[in-house]
């Protein structure tokens, strides 16, 4: 069970969504400079979103940021900032990669949040705060369960709890896909790195592969039997190659099953928990994936032979409802219903090509055994 500690925190919101900020193409784009001290290369800012929703629970609809410094791995106690929005909850969101704020799922509607700087005499306080400008074409659309940017940052999916998925260009929102029954309702989505693909899953049936280009589906991504699908991401294997990774759930159980991104087969599937898997993300290097669990597990596995890394139990007291790695793949933020946030650094693994302390060990105490056993006349 993990114990509590100062990369861990709860700010009193009950959480849906969590994601990085891009601090570099913010500093651009806010033309703050490197004097000015808002964060460095080992205080980073992270932004979660949650609330009780639009009942008289008396808990708070927000979006929170807090700063995390890696060199003492610690989350801050307070938010840096703490943007409540009325009745409405934020309850899904997604961050744009190149700085140009974050996208929330309200409701009926989506709203865009920007980035701040709060200059002072003294300080200049990173912030956030509402944006003026109003995301019309995601007026009055029902809730959105899914919403995902392309790497670049120049294309927006947004999938309801309706089935209707739609593909917007970034930053004109001109409409590229528009399909009302896409799924009875849109889970989860994922671009593949070169854009050229989108991948769609609903509450239930198979998965979709969208030709973003075309706006027609090309491929169908089958369930085996009793298999529920619950999160897909693609991966970027080398310079020539990408895999998508969905993780399902047979029986109770959570799977990772890895699909080809030319066939769109199959390629294997291996179970990685005992436990439903409520949240999946893969890294931006392609090395690791990360689930959480029902029971507030997190587990960072790699990619390549699906084996634990790291396995921190009881992670969270309920529900983990969202996972991000960091954009250098250092880190990974997990949240929960509980309001609380966590923060797991990456634990560098010994390359097989070096020696281990423990061998090292063997060997030198096997070389003082021959050593008496030649010296007592044992050994000729």
């Amino acid at each position: 069970m993990a114990t509590e500690g100062e990369n861990v925190q709860k700010y009193g919101v009950p959480f849906y969504a969590a994601g990085w900020a891009p601090y570099s193409h913010i500093r651009s784009k806010l033309l703050i400079s490197e004097d000015d001290n808002v964060a460095s290369s080992a205080h980073t800012y992270l932004v979660l979103s949650g609330g009780g929703g639009e009942g008289r629970s008396g808990i708070p609809n927000a979006l929170i940021l807090s700063a995390f410094n890696s060199a003492s791995n610690s989350l801050s106690p307070h938010p840096v900032v703490k943007l409540e929005t009325g009745s409405q909850s934020p309850y899904r969101m997604v961050v744009h990669p190149g700085g140009d704020g974050l996208i929330c799922a309200m409701p009926q509607s989506c709203r865009l949040f920007e980035w701040d700087v709060v200059e002072s005499s003294q300080v200049h306080k990173f912030g956030l705060k509402a944006s003026e400008k109003v995301l019309t074409e995601l007026e009055d659309v029902g809730q959105m369960l899914a919403l995902t940017f392309d790497s670049e940052g120049s294309l927006l999916a947004v999938g309801g709890d309706n089935g209707h998925l739609r593909v917007f260009r970034w930053p004109s929102m001109e409409i590229i896909l528009n399909e009302a029954n896409a799924h009875s309702s849109v889970k989860d989505l994922s671009f593949s790195p070169d854009g050229k693909y989108l991948v769609s899953l609903g509450n239930r049936g198979p998965g979709r592969v969208w030709e973003v280009a075309s706006s027609k589906v090309v491929a169908s991504l089958q369930i085996g039997n009793d298999e529920v699908f619950t999160s897909c991401r693609f991966s970027q294997i080398n310079d020539e190659s990408q895999v998508l990774y969905i993780a399902a759930i047979k029986g109770g159980r959570g799977s990772i099953v890895t699909w080809n991104t030319t066939s769109w087969k199959r390629m294997h599937s291996k179970q990685v928990v005992r436990d439903s898997i409520c949240a999946f993300n893969v890294s931006s290097d392609g090395r690791l994936l990360a689930v959480g669990t029902a029971e507030g597990d997190v587990i960072i596995i790699n990619s390549t032979n699906k084996r634990v890394q790291t396995n921190v139990r009881k992670a969270h007291l309920g529900i983990v409802t969202t996972l991000m790695f960091s954009d250098d793949s250092r880190a990974l933020v997990s949240a929960s219903m509980d309001s609380s946030a966590r923060v797991t650094l990456i634990e560098e693994k010994k390359k097989n090509g070096g020696l281990s302390l423990r061998a090292i060990v063997v060997f030198v105490l096997l070389a003082i055994v021959v050593y008496y056993l030649m010296n007592g006349g044992y050994l000729k």
